[in-house]
């Protein structure tokens, strides 16, 4: 596969505008629907939510790995930090979620876009893939949305 920056970035732009057109395609009703039950329950409009942190966490730790940081910490709770900012936009409206989703993923991408091949090939701590190359972590960063949509549509009966 071509792991470019323009690649990677191209790819975040169309994934994130197929994230929000099926978040755009939901029935009222849909959005109160339960989708994951381990935990804090997490209904449609929760995940629309952990994607909006997931989103800015990311790109920060993208900018930290390539400040020469090292990551997130090693004892990062990635599971108390998504119940602690999806609890944090609750109550943040539907549309909302979908403007700040599609300002944060423009930034993302805007960042990408910036990046040479040898910072692709820079290696960070990420809280779910452990230490990997950043051309990794930028993938997930699409991929974990397509995982979670992929869920909804089960949830949904589609």
């Amino acid at each position: 596969m071509n792991e470019t920056p323009t690649f990677l970035s191209e790819r975040l732009r169309d994934e994130g505008e197929k994230t929000l057109e099926f978040f755009r395609n939901l029935k009222a009703e849909q959005w109160s629907q339960i989708i994951y039950t381990d935990g804090a329950a997490w209904q449609v409009r929760d995940v629309l939510a952990h994607f909006v942190a997931a989103e800015d966490g990311i790109r920060r730790l993208i900018e930290d790995i390539l400040a020469g940081g090292s990551g997130s910490p090693p004892d990062f709770n990635l599971d108390a930090y998504n119940q602690r900012k999806v609890s944090g936009l609750r109550d943040t409206p539907e549309s909302e979620l979908m403007q700040r989703f599609a300002d944060l993923r423009r930034r993302s991408a805007d960042l990408v876009a910036r990046l040479t091949q040898d910072d692709l090939a820079r290696f960070g701590r990420h809280p779910w893939l452990g230490v990997a190359p950043l051309s990794e972590i930028i993938k997930l960063l699409y991929r974990h949305n397509q995982i979670h949509q992929r869920d909804i549509r089960r949830a949904l009966g589609g």
